[in-house]
């Protein structure tokens, strides 16, 4: 058998019309349902007798009142560097549990592997995530613990888990096939302690053989090899040796695994078949996506003065962690009147750090404050200066980007970000200013209507201005308005098109406010890429309301729909981790901006109006008020993507 995992000897299923997780839509009509009468042992009987399970597409919002479906397997597709998840909910048929519990499940999640060997591994590649109602509205995603997590169920309620499976660029591609098992268990002490003996010489023996198969590594291609070795045999070994295991060597060798056997043929099993493709998605995203992070905001929860250690500890976090969703984040602050202070890197650019950002190469568009982030002995006028000519010198200066002012409103705002343009120019004549925009000044007209007013915006901040980022909320429905802005742009002076929303649009529109549609909330980059625009940028990630514990409730901004501007949660809020806890929103954000790149490598093969014939083609997305609200039309694209592009 080849085991060199060469992609021209793969074998791949049909992938068109993949139904990302087995949107079964057919309804549970509980047939073969046993009678279940008095006290309930779940070690006796079968855990399908005991739970619905049914698996929902990333797209749907599963909350505790959603009835069960037919459970059907797991079929994804994927490219390298791809994230892609699916959802798994849980419902209790009977109760078995006590304190108000329907019972306790485990869940346990096995390594995916191809027949070539390959594997993607459980805790790197494949994570659990629970989700978490906000408001009421099914949004955050707690992580669980791996390869076993408990699960506790409420009596009449729906239970969401959210798998997601990250591809490394370096996979080997092929069929990977693995499963998920939901055990039913007792909940009392002696069970749980009995059980815990038995998960841990299942993953034991499930570590052991991961091992055993990364070990034989005579004569495999050597990037194979270090591929193998990096990501398995170190991290395997520290956990076969680790303490948590020193129980199950002993003189009589390992413990008795009945028990084990006898939960494993109770389970009920979910199958997970994922395609890999050839395709790898570029490093850097193709879609410059900034999104801000309010440095005050976690000043505030966390207790952190500003430009102490801590502080820039904390700031590396966030950036690093969101750089995971091919963001390109910035941290922000407001002034009077809307101005703005943006910058990427907290440190100063002459700061090893400063070269470590701007060059990572997830990275695709960085901001250069206008002042400095943290005082220092230099007045404003020569550190702007200072940092500009240093940055200049750089590869990554084709990156950078001034964003001063948000939102301005009349003639004097518009004049303060010329003067700020006009001092940058004069120091850069190559820097790229950004100013986002709903409206002309509001004192001096530029046109006859405000609608024609929008459209002259580029001409009235020419040559102050050469990224022109306006609200997809004014542009409604109208897409003849994109023409005409479009239109004004003068592209050989590197002029550029981003949008962004905030407050608005609303619903039926595509934004990331809370409680609308998984499809509206990743139709925000399908509308980005049938517009033609070059960037995007969003105005907050973590926006919410002032406090002053970082395991203080959320409370979303007075005023703001909810869940407008927060995209993800501290982790404290939720447990004692101190990681970031993502929102379903940041996630289907970055299904979108991986459907682009799915987009931009058929437009490459076929032209733009081709990509843009099969967008609509698939029933994905004709417009702001005309997209799928299924996920089947989402697959098919992916599909038809995948049959017509695979190498």
């Amino acid at each position: 058998m080849d085991n060199s995992g060469n992609p021209q000897d793969v074998t791949v299923p049909p992938v068109e019309g993949v139904a990302g997780g087995g949107t079964a839509y057919g309804w549970n009509d509980g047939h073969g349902l046993h009678n279940l009468n008095g006290t309930i042992d779940p070690t006796e009987i079968p855990t399908p007798d005991l739970v619905h399970v049914w698996c929902m597409p990333s797209t749907a919002n599963l909350g505790p009142q959603d009835m069960p479906r037919n459970l059907e397997p797991i079929n994804l597709l994927a490219a390298r560097n791809e994230r892609e998840s699916v959802q798994i909910a849980i419902r209790p048929k009977v109760s078995w549990g006590g304190s108000g519990l329907a019972g306790a499940v485990q869940v346990q999640c096995t390594d995916l592997c191809s027949t070539s060997g390959d594997r993607l591994v459980v805790g790197q590649s494949l994570l659990l995530r629970r989700v978490v109602p906000i408001l009421g509205v099914p949004d955050a995603l707690v992580p669980l613990d791996l390869p076993v997590s408990q699960i506790n169920l409420f009596p009449g309620e729906t239970t969401a888990l959210w798998i997601s499976i990250d591809v490394p660029s370096a996979q080997a591609p092929g069929q990977y096939e693995g499963e998920i098992l939901i055990t039913a268990i007792k909940d009392d002490a002696e069970s749980v302690q009995s059980l815990n003996k038995v998960e841990k010489h299942q993953l034991y023996r499930e570590l052991k053989d991961c091992l055993d198969i990364v070990d034989p590594i005579e004569g495999k291609p050597l990037d194979e090899v270090v591929e193998r070795v990096k990501s398995a045999t170190a991290s395997l070994r520290r956990i076969l040796l680790s303490p948590s295991f020193s129980e199950l060597f002993s003189d009589n060798g390992p413990a008795d695994i009945m028990d084990e056997d006898a939960i494993s043929t109770l389970s009920l099993r979910v199958k997970l078949n994922l395609t890999v493709w050839e395709f790898v998605l570029p490093e850097t995203p193709s879609l410059p996506a900034v999104f801000g992070i309010s440095d005050t905001v976690i000043e505030d929860r966390f207790g952190l003065q500003h430009g102490t250690p801590e502080w820039y500890e904390a700031l590396d976090q966030h950036f690093k962690w969101l750089l995971q969703y091919r963001i390109s984040p910035y941290f922000c602050r407001w002034a009077d009147g809307m101005r703005v202070l943006t910058y990427t890197c907290p440190w100063p650019v002459d700061h090893p750090k400063s070269d470590e950002y701007f060059s990572d190469p997830r990275l695709a568009a960085y901001a250069v404050p206008y002042t400095q982030v943290v005082s220092g002995n230099d007045a404003a006028k020569d550190y702007l200066q200072r940092q500009v000519e240093i940055l200049r010198t750089k590869t990554h200066w084709r990156k950078a980007y001034f964003y001063l002012w948000d939102e301005p409103l009349n003639l004097e705002q518009y004049d303060s970000v010329r003067n700020m343009a006009s001092e940058i120019h004069a120091y850069a004549p190559d820097a790229r200013i950004l100013t986002t925009y709903y409206c002309g000044p509001n004192d001096a007209p530029l046109a006859p209507t405000p609608f024609e007013a929008f459209v002259k915006v580029p001409n009235f901040l020419r040559p102050h201005n050469q990224i022109y980022c306006t609200s997809e909320w004014v542009l409604g429905n109208r897409e003849d308005l994109v023409k005409d802005i479009i239109s004004e742009l003068q592209p050989k002076n590197g002029e550029e098109w981003w949008t962004y929303v905030c407050m608005g649009p609303s619903d039926p529109h595509p934004n990331w406010h809370l409680g609308m549609r998984g499809t509206q909330h990743r139709a925000v980059m399908w509308r980005v890429w049938k517009e033609g625009g070059t960037g995007f940028l969003y105005w907050g990630a973590n926006c919410y309301e002032k406090a002053t514990t970082a395991s203080a409730e959320i409370r979303f901004r007075h005023g703001l729909p909810p869940g407008d501007g927060v995209l993800y949660y501290p982790g404290e809020v939720f447990s004692t981790s101190h990681q970031p806890v993502a929102s379903l929103r940041l996630e289907r954000l970055l299904s979108g901006l991986q459907d682009i790149e799915y987009l931009r490598l058929y437009a490459s093969r076929y032209g733009r109006d081709e990509g843009l014939a099969l967008l609509e083609r698939t029933g994905v997305y004709f417009g702001p008020e005309r997209y799928t609200f299924e996920h089947m039309p989402i697959d098919a694209m992916r599909g038809q993507i995948f049959n017509a592009c695979r190498s």
